[in-house]
């Protein structure tokens, strides 16, 4: 399930972990406008509005800004929250941490490793191994089942 277009988007790739750097103006041009107001003006879904929060199947979530790989599906559990939940993310440099103090709240921002586009928060009232749970807006995600993925991973790498 590709939740978004990826034709107009240039830095879009599971493989290139280079970091994008690009001016607002430039976002707004490649991203649809419902990314764009998560991603980039850090905006908030609706809960309970993302197909992926009852998504069951194997694979892997994707930032749906540039692509990077962000968590694998057994990682994501049922919080009740409203929106897809992980408790760990794929790498350490998958994700970038930043303390939010907005709307009166004491948070902890994620942000995308390689483009640095709003995610979510993390939490500390996630279930073990790391008592952690990412809070992830769904509109920024991409999901790709465990087949499809290894299908585009070899394309991508001559095999």
């Amino acid at each position: 399930m590709d939740t978004n277009s990826k034709t107009n988007n240039p830095v879009y790739s599971h493989a290139d972990p280079s970091p994008v750097d690009l001016t607002e103006e430039q976002w707004k041009n490649i991203l649809p406008k419902n990314v764009y107001d998560i991603a980039r003006q850090k905006g908030t879904e609706r809960p309970y509005s993302s197909p992926l929060e009852d998504n069951q199947e194997i694979g892997t979530y994707y930032c749906a800004v540039c692509g990077n790989p962000l968590f694998r599906s057994d990682t994501k559990f049922e919080s009740g929250c409203g929106w897809p939940s992980f408790y760990q993310p794929i790498s350490k440099s998958s994700i970038i941490y930043l303390p939010d103090h907005s709307h009166g709240m004491d948070r902890t921002e994620v942000e995308c490793g390689r483009c640095r586009s709003h995610l979510g928060h993390v939490f500390p009232d996630g279930p073990p191994p790391t008592g952690l749970r990412y809070c992830i807006n769904g509109v920024v995600l991409d999901f790709e089942k465990a087949q499809d993925a290894e299908k585009q991973y070899n394309a991508d790498h001559g095999q």
